[in-house]
């Protein structure tokens, strides 16, 4: 038999509080810059301000990448496309439920731990809820995943598996 694997790349909208906070530090890059007018002294802080901004922009540019191989799935943040952070790891031994968001099999999971690994966007028609257990904590995992990764989980795990 052979492996399974498929992966799949998920952008993050870009929200309010991304955009109110690229806003401040717009608005306090230019600030910066009539401050060293007033005092030369002060002439690093823009240059400091500069960098902090191309830093934390490129910090704000995120994707989510998936990666199912056999029962395992990873999940990684991608940032600006250079940077990649390894999120979660999970068993489908591990996993109580994988079913649409909002379907109703996932009520009797209303506790837990909720972590958002999707684009973000809440009218998106794929997104998913992984309710996973690791140490007698119920964890819940919000995400995007295309039906090649819904296929996997269901061949592992028919029965914990809540397809469209």
């Amino acid at each position: 038999m052979g492996d399974f694997y498929t992966e799949q790349l998920i952008k993050k909208k870009t929200d309010g509080k991304d955009i109110a906070i690229k806003i401040l530090l717009i608005v306090l890059t230019v600030i910066s810059f009539f401050i060293a007018f007033l005092l030369p002294l002060l002439i690093l802080v823009p240059i400091l301000f500069i960098v902090a901004d191309v830093f934390l922009f490129r910090r704000m540019d995120v994707e989510y990448e998936y990666i199912y191989i056999n029962g395992d799935l990873d999940i990684d943040k991608v940032m600006h496309k250079e940077r990649r952070k390894h999120m979660l790891s999970v068993n489908v031994k591990d996993v109580e439920m994988l079913a649409p968001e909002g379907a109703f099999q996932l009520q009797s999971y209303k506790a837990g731990k909720i972590y958002d690994y999707s684009s973000g966007i809440p009218s998106a028609p794929n997104r998913y809820v992984l309710v996973f257990t690791r140490s007698g904590e119920t964890f819940k995992v919000l995400f995007e995943p295309n039906s090649d990764l819904v296929e996997g989980f269901f061949l592992m795990a028919p029965r914990k598996v809540v397809r469209k």
